[in-house]
């Protein structure tokens, strides 16, 4: 195990490192990022179509067509993302604006039904208030929000890099003293 971390530790920085430009650039530049997160939407969207559409053509039985169906699909909205990734972005940010504010309504029922169940609900309800906020906050200020998101990937990034960073050297120091690692001391 001395081995591996002897020979690993470097990696783990690195990635930290890489998780840290990354987050800092995604807060430099957010409407470059989002650019950037539609355009690798699209690549994935397009791929994954033409893959349908050929399993469609070569496949066999009456549901072949469904295939065919979503592959066109697929091939649509990966064009769309390229030829108007705003309007990409903005449908994609609609999308995550209902899903939160769906979300946001199921944590507060369950919260409701769970009240007499489990104690603390209160963290459930909060969540649910939360998640229901970022669903209002997305559809009434859709550039804010999408800027946002981008800001918060951006200081996700940054946090988990440092943290790998740290946990790298920290494996390092481990590795060369002969000893093991005890992650809550990392913490």
């Amino acid at each position: 195990m001395r081995e591996l971390l002897a020979r690993t530790w470097g990696l783990v920085v690195f990635r930290g490192v890489i998780g840290v430009l990354f987050g800092a650039l995604a807060m430099i530049w957010p409407q470059i990022t989002l650019f950037a997160l539609v355009i690798m939407f699209g690549a994935y969207a397009l791929v994954d179509g033409v893959v349908a559409i050929a399993m469609g053509v070569a496949g066999r039985g009456g549901e072949r067509w469904l295939m065919f169906l979503m592959g066109l699909l697929g091939v649509a909205a990966g064009v769309i993302a390229f030829v108007w990734p705003g309007v990409t972005a903005l449908v994609l940010l609609y999308l995550i604006a209902f899903w939160a504010f769906l979300s946001g309504l199921t944590y507060l029922a369950a919260a409701w039904r769970l009240r007499k169940q489990i104690s603390n609900e209160w963290l459930l309800a909060l969540t649910g208030v939360a998640s229901l906020a970022l669903g209002v906050v997305l559809l009434l200020q859709p550039a804010t929000g999408a800027l946002a998101l981008v800001f918060t990937i951006g200081i996700f990034a940054v946090v988990w890099g440092v943290l790998s960073i740290g946990l790298g050297i920290r494996m390092r120091t481990v590795s060369k003293q002969g000893g093991s690692i005890d992650v809550a001391q990392f913490s």
